[in-house]
């Protein structure tokens, strides 16, 4: 299996973000891909969210985005999530990644490049 170079494979990396449905999900990973700040957007339905919001236990059934980025997008899409998404506090990670096949690695970086 063909591997990326340590110093390309830390340029890109995984952004997590929660949504409240499907509808939100969907618009917020088009629009990701659209404007080039996510060259790839997996939504993941149905999962559960358990956690402390302002005093209170919550469990929540929500959607989750793995968009694949690179470091050099990172402060847009955060930016960009924040602007449009519903939620006051979206959850927006930022996970670097240590390797990935060099094809992928490399097609991520092309497709997310400011035009």
């Amino acid at each position: 299996m063909e591997q990326a170079d340590t110093n390309q494979s830390l340029e890109v990396c995984i952004v997590l973000c929660t949504c409240p449905d499907g509808g939100t999900a969907r618009q917020l990973s088009r629009g990701l891909v659209e404007t080039r700040m996510a060259a790839c957007v997996n939504i993941v339905p149905n999962i559960t969210s358990v956690f402390r919001w302002q005093g209170e236990i919550q469990d929540e059934t929500e959607f989750l985005l793995i968009a694949k980025t690179t470091r050099s997008r990172f402060g847009a899409l955060e930016t960009w999530l924040q602007a449009n998404h519903p939620y006051d506090m979206p959850e927006i990670l930022m996970v670097p990644t240590v390797a990935g096949l060099e094809a992928y690695m490399t097609w991520v970086r092309e497709e997310t490049r400011q035009t």
